[in-house]
């Protein structure tokens, strides 16, 4: 008997500055190089686009998408609400879903996996992280408009399972399954990469993207036993790889992994280690330290900015990534930023996708460039 699994993207932004507008610009150019492996992969019943971007329609319609459009403003969107909406409505029995940037370097092959899975699995959930997941598969469970979703889609896994008592596995680890588009360093791996999809490659040839920092810590990287600091929320499965395939030799201070799902952030409960020896030491002391025990560094910035109880704007945010300091207004973001451009080492800053399918991305790269010379 066929047992039909659907897919749901949902892609929504409202850019209030350039440099957010730079990130939805490869954001949507991943999602249509998705849609498109999505048709070839041809493991899906269904496919379904909610957005509020009417410039998506006829590109994501023409790859076989059934396009809902909205006018929500991304602010007020309640990702549970309309995950149950869209499976009443459709009837959907079993689903994939995940952001209209999630995991945009996924391949055919492993959108197949994925399928099979949920098509032999019952009352189940997959999903590619168990506390912050990008995408999730699941079979819908009997109840599942009796309880309130999250109303952010990285919860979605931890609720099914949790609140619905479905079986959760993990996916594999791979950079497929890892990587996501969110900040604008993410961007700047894709550009310095082999990896990217068509669309993807035509949109990021059109940024103006500074790709000199990146490459001097890929160099760090692709030595031997260097010092490689890694910081924020870091998981086991990224350190394992990295000591797995390259020579170095790992600091990892891992903080807050969870600080989102678990809702630390809102209830302002994210205390840093490295931030109160940022909070004693001065930013300047603290980047001079970082220099002496590395000779380069990844750091999740965002660990550090709850720390101190600052709610960034995306704009501020990303103009730190990609440590453009002077454009700042923020004193505290602007001296930190700052303090890492001018670091005696490469400092490569971003959010939780750096330290994660960024990372494992470069480190794919590394390697397999390794192979080729």
């Amino acid at each position: 008997m066929h047992k039909p699994v659907s897919a749901a993207v949902f892609e929504g932004s409202m850019p209030q500055s350039r440099v957010e507008e730079m990130v939805i610009q490869v954001r949507h150019a991943a999602l249509l190089d998705n849609l498109e492996k999505m048709n070839r992969a041809a493991c899906f019943d269904r496919i379904f686009l909610s957005t509020n971007r009417p410039e998506l329609v006829e590109p994501a319609s023409r790859l076989g998408a059934k396009v809902l459009l909205n006018n929500i403003d991304p602010g007020d969107f309640h990702f549970g609400n309309e995950l149950q909406e869209l499976v009443r409505s459709h009837g959907l029995s079993r689903v994939f879903c995940l952001n209209g940037a999630g995991c945009p370097l996924i391949t055919e092959d492993e959108l197949v996996m994925i399928a099979q899975e949920l098509r032999s699995r019952q009352r189940f959930v997959y999903a590619n992280n168990t506390q912050s997941a990008d995408m999730v598969g699941f079979t819908v469970p009997e109840n599942f408009y009796d309880i309130n979703l999250p109303a952010v889609d990285n919860s979605l896994a931890l609720t099914l399972r949790d609140c619905f008592n479905l079986t959760m596995d993990l996916m594999p680890h791979t950079r497929g399954l890892l990587f996501d588009i969110d900040t604008p360093t993410d961007l700047v791996v894709l550009g310095t990469g082999p990896f990217a999809g068509p669309r993807m490659r035509a949109a990021l040839n059109e940024l103006d993207l500074n790709y000199e920092k990146l490459a001097k810590a890929k160099a760090v990287l692709g030595n031997e036993y260097e010092e490689v600091a890694l910081i924020g929320r870091i998981g086991a499965p990224i350190m394992a790889q990295l000591n797995a395939r390259l020579k170095l030799r790992l600091r990892v201070f891992s903080e807050e992994r969870g600080m989102k799902t678990l809702g630390r952030i809102d209830n302002k409960e994210v205390v840093s280690l490295l931030g109160l020896l940022l909070e004693d030491a001065g930013t300047e002391r603290f980047f001079g330290y970082l220099a002496r025990v590395a000779r380069c560094a990844f750091i999740d910035s965002r660990v550090l900015m709850y720390h101190f109880k600052y709610d960034f704007s995306n704009r501020e945010r990303f103009l730190s990534d990609l440590g453009r300091w002077r454009e700042i207004d923020n004193p505290w973001l602007k001296t930190f930023t700052r303090a890492a451009e001018e670091c005696a080492i490469p400092v490569v800053l971003g959010g939780h996708s750096l330290i994660s399918g960024s990372l494992w991305a470069i480190c794919d790269e590394i390697e397999e460039g390794a192979a080729v010379d």
